[in-house]
């Protein structure tokens, strides 16, 4: 257990004069067609890659990765773009070819004085990362902005901002590993495909189902209140042997016949969240939590898909069932929200917004953001794999982020913001977890 606002080191970065990097070669201009699950998700998403090589230092480590960051937005050339709005009132890129904001720094400190980045600490690593000051709205910010910051220790990191509608985290990381490909002078192993309108809306739209992730529940509770609060925001450590029990837990009572390391993780930290926020018995509350479609469209996603194919499913239960009923009843909710989503049910999501450019309502909702299957740890720009990565910061209160963690990967460290009250609640059900072991 961790406390992600105890960090008393002050990182101090001497930061340069932005750049723009522009494809090293003339790309295709024009409107760059975003599709509707792209739209639902314009959210600027912050993480952080620390590089350390016992090799080589960080002398040309900027110029490289800016000049194989030009060579790779010749693939990913709608990167180099800015967003606008269509003629139908939805975002598009504007593919100017102008290139990515770049900025170069410096730290006093050596990579070592981070500590561990993946506990949520928004003041120390936003320091990382480049925001453009005085953006209004999302139309004034470049689908991505990098950062490169060395530390005197012969290290550097780097910091992304990228815009959520261009990818979802598959895609990213498949950009970023381009990237790192490119620097170290290899092609491509997984080059963009390109052509968003595979996942167009249908003509006439045909949302034929319900579509509860976008429902507003009333907060009975006063839950949005008690989040005016000063926020916590703390980091969990699941081991294997915690996963483990976690899953023997769900199917002791015989009801399920299996159950999924997230279906079991998911359900838990549902009941527990409900309950250190005290939520009223017939409060109805939501879980938020998005599928990859790449392999359940009906013909499959093409390998290398430069966009979003994840789809929010839901499922909506009161408080009250959520906190009395056993662990399985709540795993047996999140199964039957991942089986919903099937090729008819993504394709109604696509037309449902379409229909009522409506967004999924975050209202008495826990949303969980699954990193943990996300390939952050393999990204070489020629010093190796990251020593460290991880996000700035959770993107809003109601998510809970899912990160693999450990040399093997096989742990999940689970980030959270809650008000303080609340966060000493959680962190007692947790112990109350680990002497149930």
């Amino acid at each position: 257990m961790e406390n992600g606002n105890s960090n008393l080191f002050e990182l101090n970065v001497k930061q340069g004069e932005p750049t723009l990097v522009p494809p090293a070669q003339e790309t295709t201009k024009g409107l760059y067609f975003l599709s509707n699950l792209d739209q639902n998700i314009a959210v600027i998403v912050r993480t952080i890659y620390c590089f350390k090589s016992e090799e080589k230092g960080n002398e040309n480590a900027t110029e490289l990765i800016k000049d194989a960051l030009s060579e790779v937005l010749v693939y990913y050339y709608p990167l180099a773009g800015r967003l606008t709005i269509s003629p139908d009132m939805k975002l598009i890129v504007d593919c100017t070819g102008e290139g990515v904001v770049f900025v170069e720094a410096e730290a006093d400190c050596i990579l070592e004085d981070l500590g561990d980045i993946t506990k949520p600490d928004p003041i120390t690593l936003g320091k990382l990362v480049y925001d453009i000051p005085g953006a209004k709205n999302i139309l004034e910010i470049p689908p991505v902005t990098a950062k490169v910051t060395k530390f005197k220790c012969g290290g550097f990191a780097l910091g992304l901002c990228m815009n959520h509608c261009m990818f979802d985290g598959i895609g990213a990381m498949e950009f970023v590993n381009s990237w790192g490909e490119t620097a170290r002078g290899l092609p491509l192993k997984v080059p963009p495909f390109m052509d968003r309108r595979i996942l167009e809306a249908r003509n006439p739209p045909n949302p034929d189902f319900a579509h509860h992730e976008f429902a507003e529940i009333e907060d009975i509770s006063n839950a949005g209140e008690v989040y005016n609060e000063k926020m916590l925001y703390r980091s969990f450590c699941f081991d294997p042997k915690k996963l483990a029990n976690l899953r023997k837990k769900a199917l002791e009572d015989g009801s399920l016949e299996k159950c999924s390391t997230f279906e079991a993780l998911s359900a838990f930290v549902w009941k527990a969240r409900s309950k250190a926020l005290d939520l009223k018995p017939d409060q109805q509350t939501k879980l938020l939590f998005a599928v990859d479609g790449r392999s359940r469209f009906d013909p499959p996603i093409p390998e290398g898909y430069f966009g979003n194919a994840i789809v929010l499913t839901n499922s909506i239960c009161s408080a009250g069932d959520l906190v009395e009923n056993p662990l399985s009843s709540t795993v047996k909710l999140v199964q039957e929200a991942v089986n919903m989503v099937t090729d008819s049910y993504m394709r109604s999501a696509i037309d449902y917004f379409e229909v009522t450019r409506a967004r999924p309502s975050l209202a008495s909702t826990l949303l969980i953001t699954t990193w943990s299957r996300l390939s952050f740890h393999t990204t070489d720009f020629g010093w190796g794999e990251p020593i460290l990565s991880g996000p700035v910061a959770l993107p809003e209160k109601e998510v809970i982020l899912f990160l693999s963690h450990g040399k093997e990967r096989k742990s999940i460290n689970v980030l959270l913001g809650l008000p303080a009250p609340a966060m000493k609640k959680f962190e007692l059900l947790m112990k109350i977890e680990e002497n149930e072991e």
